[in-house]
């Protein structure tokens, strides 16, 4: 039996609006909702992020306690075709590492932080 499974990761955010920007600007993605309370960005017609305002709940309740600080023990990993270019749309406020290779897995890699902390890694050649 083969199990078909595509990730949605779902983070819950502060400012949609401007979190949607951020990932669109450094992935080079699009949005495919738009609006202040939830948007999926894709990129080549691939959802790769769904974002959601951490106090609105809908038909599902609130994701989260807004006291509590966001992205907490969380990294959400991209792995991207081309490191060089995604590292340059990058804003060197955001990064937390340099580009550099990451022994273990035998990649490169830069860390940066979103606009509600949540640690993103871009891992590539």
């Amino acid at each position: 039996m083969t199990l078909s499974v595509r990730p949605q990761p779902l983070l819950a955010v502060r400012d949609v609006e401007k979190s949607s920007a951020w990932y669109r600007g450094v992935l080079g993605g699009v949005s495919a909702h738009g609006g202040p309370e939830y948007e999926r960005v894709t990129v080549d017609g691939e959802l790769i992020l769904q974002l959601h305002q951490l106090e609105v709940g809908h038909h599902h309740g609130v994701f989260g306690d807004p006291e509590v600080p966001l992205g907490n023990g969380v990294a959400v990993w991209f792995e991207v075709d081309d490191l060089d270019a995604v590292a340059g749309r990058a804003d060197a406020g955001d990064v937390r590492t340099g580009v550099h290779t990451n022994p273990n897995a035998g990649h490169r890699e830069l860390w940066l932080r979103d606009p509600d902390g949540y640690l993103v890694v871009l891992a590539g050649k």
